[in-house]
C-alpha cells in the first residue's frame, strides 16, 4: 500500500481541506466538514488511481483524519470524484506578482496558476 501524505491547506472550527499524494505525485485533494452526528466530505482523486487504492485512500482518511479529529461521530459520508488537476486559480494579487510568468488572466474564474 502506498504512503499516502495528507497536507493541511485550511482549517475552520468545522472543517479541514487537504492535499493528497504519494511522496512523489499528486493524488488529490479531500475537504472534510464536521457536523454534531456526522462528518462529510469530498474526496477527488486523479483518474489514474484504482479502485482499490480510493478504498485504501478512504480508510486512510478514516483513520488518520476524521477519527483523530471526531472520535465520537457517528458516520463518515464521503462523495468521491476522480479527475486531473487543471490548475489553482485566485484573486490574491500577492500570489499572483509571485507567479507572473506562471499564469494566464480569467477575467471570470480569477487568475489561473498553471502548475
Amino acid at each position: 500500500m502506498p504512503d499516502y501524505q495528507f497536507e493541511r491547506e485550511a482549517r475552520t472550527p468545522y472543517s479541514e481541506v487537504y492535499s493528497i499524494n504519494d511522496g512523489q505525485h499528486s493524488l488529490g485533494r479531500v475537504d472534510v466538514h464536521y457536523t454534531a452526528s456526522a462528518t462529510f466530505a469530498t474526496l477527488a482523486v486523479h483518474t489514474s488511481l484504482t479502485d482499490d487504492q480510493v478504498q485504501e485512500l478512504l480508510g486512510e482518511l478514516d483513520e488518520r483524519i476524521v477519527s483523530t479529529a471526531d472520535p465520537y461521530r457517528e458516520d463518515l459520508i464521503v462523495t468521491v470524484w476522480k479527475g486531473e488537476e487543471v490548475g489553482m486559480f485566485g484573486d490574491d494579487s500577492d500570489f499572483d506578482d509571485e507567479n507572473e510568468d506562471d499564469h494566464k488572466h480569467d477575467e471570470h474564474a480569477g487568475h489561473r496558476h498553471d502548475h
